[in-house]
């Protein structure tokens, strides 16, 4: 038999399952974060948890947020059980199971109930998740994407905003006209330099809105860059029936995820942190050497295998690694084209570092999804992939691994496997990417054409022709001969 997870449970948790480790009642308020999804939950929720029960800054608990319809529904499903989450660790070695207890409320889904909290005084941090394609990124120029038709709506209507950013704005408005010092904004997202890209997204739009008001933020505001790492799937009725029968709790939304996480930050929080050294959290003058690592090796890592292992309809990520091809071409990959475009990283050696990604990948008992690593592609690939190939074309050095990253992801959009089965392409571009995808099959440019995208890069030339022959390769020969012959040393000879 089950026990409903709420705050009354606490003291009669199952065996084998740990409770916060300190008074809820004991908590107050300190951070507000936007986009309470799993990886929030399974990270910077967790290191808070942590912080708590060792009897430290009580007065950093969090408020969750959210601004989108589906932030409604996790709301009204962690409000009714007191903001308590179950934490699943999947550790190969043996599972174990935490309720934490760091979030003390969630709002109301109101931009109004929003703005009043991140203007009261006690709110020093408002973290983010909102996703890598939720920070109005302009594709051609890297810059801030003014011409986006929710930013030009809170334009339109700078009493009613409904962006994340045009939110913080206000309540940084009200704060100034109050005389209450700005809080730091943190995001929490996986994006290159994720500060600096969040404060422009900020002052891109203030500066629309109110320019002295810009200016303010400009100065005061703290923006710190972070890496942030574990992986965390979608919750199914699989983690569903695994914390009700293995460790008794009924939870409508756990969260499972890997043993491992990692957070690194600067350390710049003008208006105080907590201590999260004492919990694993790394603090570093510059972050950027540490992210880009990650983002290219690790989310780089999973962009290369999901494309084939999706045309090839696996639907596990351990499955995938444990494909020969896969797994060799994700190696070759890593070691020839991704890592050295890194610089070095004091008391980091990055083929210990792919070896543990390799094996973060390969825990069957995560069961992530191949569907999950290519959900948001357009938004994901810019990220992830397009750098790398940007760093390898300016050092003239060789593309043929990236540009069948971008070949089998092309090839994907034509959304069937190579058996002909039906693909659904989650992705909010998926109808322009499959008719670009599919007038590739006779004309490949046409797919790199995808200028918002692609931006000039699409143009190189030498890209052009590596992903040419890449991509017909791919529809005349398939996936696996596709792979083979880029192990070999052969594709594009």
């Amino acid at each position: 038999m089950s026990i409903r997870l709420s705050d009354s449970a606490l003291a009669a948790l199952p065996a084998g399952v740990n409770g916060p480790g300190y008074a809820r009642a004991s908590l107050s308020a300190g951070i507000l974060h936007i986009g309470v999804g799993n990886f929030h939950r399974a990270h910077q929720a967790v290191y808070l948890d942590r912080l708590f029960a060792m009897g430290l800054d009580h007065d950093w608990a969090i408020i969750g947020a959210g601004v989108k319809p589906y932030d409604a529904a996790m709301r009204e499903k962690l409000v009714a059980q007191d903001c308590l989450t179950t934490v699943v660790e999947l550790d190969p070695k043996g599972l174990n199971a935490r309720v934490t207890g760091a979030m003390i409320d969630f709002l109301a889904v109101d931009p109004a109930a929003l703005i009043e909290a991140l203007a009261r005084p006690e709110i020093r941090i408002v973290s983010l998740t909102v996703t890598e394609g939720g920070y109005f990124v302009d594709a051609r120029t890297g810059g801030f994407d003014r011409s986006h038709p929710e930013i030009l709506a809170d334009i339109a209507n700078p009493d009613a905003p409904r962006t994340v950013f045009g939110l913080l704005i206000a309540g940084l408005r009200r704060r100034r006209a109050a005389g209450v010092a700005p809080f730091t904004v943190m995001s929490c997202d996986n994006l290159p330099e994720n500060g600096a890209v969040t404060r422009r997204t900020v002052l891109g739009l203030a500066e629309a809105l109110d320019p002295d008001l810009a200016s303010w933020i400009a100065t005061t505001v703290a923006f710190p860059n972070g890496m942030v790492d574990c992986i965390t799937p979608a919750t199914s009725d699989r983690e569903r029936a695994l914390v009700k029968e293995q460790f008794g709790l009924d939870d409508p939304v756990p969260v499972a995820c890997e043993p491992f996480r990692q957070w690194v930050l600067e350390d710049h929080f003008p208006a105080g942190r907590p201590a999260l050294e004492k919990v694993g959290v790394e603090f570093v003058e510059d972050v950027a050497l540490y992210e880009l690592m990650k983002l290219r090796i690790l989310n780089g890592g999973h962009a290369a295998i999901a494309y084939p292992a999706g045309l090839l309809g696996i639907h596990y990520v351990h499955d995938a690694m444990a494909h020969p091809l896969i797994r060799a071409y994700l190696h070759k990959l890593e070691t020839e084209e991704i890592i050295p475009t890194l610089a070095p990283i004091r008391g980091v050696n990055f083929a210990d570092y792919l070896t543990l990604i390799e094996d973060r990948f390969s825990n069957a008992a995560v069961g992530d999804t191949i569907p999950r690593l290519c959900l948001d592609g357009s938004n994901r690939q810019p990220k992830f992939i397009l750098p790398t190939l940007a760093d390898r074309l300016a050092a003239g050095k060789g593309i043929t691994g990236l540009a069948l990253e971008l070949a089998l992801w092309c090839r994907y959009c034509a959304a069937t496997t190579d058996a002909g089965e039906a693909i659904r392409i989650a992705d909010e571009r998926a109808d322009s990417l499959t008719a670009a995808a599919m007038a590739a099959r006779e004309k490949p440019t046409a797919f790199l054409a995808q200028h918002d995208i692609f931006g000039r890069l699409g143009e190189d030339t030498r890209l052009q022709g590596a992903f040419a022959a890449a991509l017909s390769s791919l529809w005349h020969k398939g996936t696996e001969a596709t792979l083979e012959a880029y192990i070999a040393g052969t594709l594009g000879a």
